[in-house]
């Protein structure tokens, strides 16, 4: 596995991110004993580097499995001091762990959001100073967060969404994105890229949807989305959702430049994706108000309608849900 330094002031991490959003209940919500199998494997594969948040649900795997010197990575919501500092001290409890490797500032989507975020990366600057946090940065969607980001000297790392069609970008192009990202690159951040498959939309060769929608026009294959990933000038790393073994082994073969065997290509291929409403929905609205891309709408019924067209299945609608109406199956 290589490894690689996330930028000047980030951590030495594998090149492949393992993406811990679809362990835990946002999404397939595996049985604890396939988490830890999972995750052990991916050590064992000499993975080292993990992404999380404190929406994922998922700390206490990391207590359990992702010990030292596996790098961690999380990211939270908190907008205020106090807010973050609880956030910290709930990863830190939660985790185990006496020190988080990299804290974010959870889906920045504007110039204004990152301003609006002030005090909450105050009290992650003043963690870092104090040991208990090594790199501070944000997530994001939009190329102009990465545009400002380049330019903020308390930004360690950033993490983008990327992928050769653009998918998911909010308020900017691909070419935006690209630009802001070799920016935030010859300005020494680290940088680790997300939603390289688009959700699963961008692999239409590997993880078709279950349900046929207009993306398909944008088939391609996920060697192509590494390819493109691979190629990107100024990523240092990627970051790919992980729920199965034989993804994980597709993911990395694919990462390294290498055609995967094609038993198991046949095995990741075979797997559908979609954003499921159960059927006990009252049609509340929040999930509605959650989703950035207008996936979700309220009909005639009391049920959400998703447009599976617009969704990229990240899950964070289930959050929203007070009961726990919606998974990604």
């Amino acid at each position: 596995m290589k490894s690689v330094r996330l930028g000047g002031r980030g951590p030495l991490v594998s090149r492949f991110c393992f993406g811990m959003l679809p362990l835990g209940p946002l999404q397939a919500n595996l049985p604890r004993a396939e988490a830890v199998r999972l995750l052990e494997g991916a050590l064992e594969a000499g993975v080292s580097f993990f992404d999380t948040a404190e929406l994922y649900g998922t700390y206490p795997l990391v207590r359990d499995v992702l010990r030292p010197p596996a790098v961690v990575a999380t990211k939270a919501y908190a907008y205020t001091y106090e807010g973050m500092r609880e956030s910290l001290k709930r990863a830190l409890a939660e985790t185990g762990r006496e020190r988080i490797d990299i804290f974010l500032l959870h889906e920045q989507e504007s110039r204004l959001t990152l301003a609006g975020h002030a005090e909450a990366l105050r009290c992650l600057t003043e963690a870092r100073k104090a040991g208990v946090v090594g790199a501070v940065g944000v997530s994001t969607h939009a190329p102009e967060v990465v545009d400002r980001a380049a330019e903020m000297e308390d930004i360690d790392v950033i993490h983008p969404l990327v992928n050769y069609r653009g998918l998911g970008l909010l308020g900017g192009t691909l070419d935006e994105m690209l630009a802001a990202i070799e920016k935030a690159s010859r300005a020494g951040k680290g940088l680790y890229a997300m939603k390289v498959l688009g959700g699963g939309h961008l692999a239409v060769g590997g993880a078709r949807l279950a349900v046929a929608t207009p993306l398909e026009s944008l088939a391609g294959t996920p060697e192509e989305a590494f390819a493109f990933i691979r190629g990107v000038k100024g990523v240092h790393a990627v970051a790919v959702g992980v729920k199965t073994r034989e993804e994980l082994l597709y993911d990395l073969a694919l990462l390294a430049g290498e055609k995967p065997p094609e038993d198991l290509a046949a095995a990741v291929r075979g797997r559908r994706r979609a954003l499921l409403i159960e059927e006990h929905c009252e049609g509340c609205g929040k999930c509605v108000e959650r989703c950035r891309y207008g996936a979700l709408s309220l009909g005639a019924g009391p049920r959400v309608i998703v447009d599976q067209a617009k969704c990229v299945l990240c899950g964070y609608c289930a959050a929203a849900c007070r009961d726990f109406c919606i998974k990604v199956v």
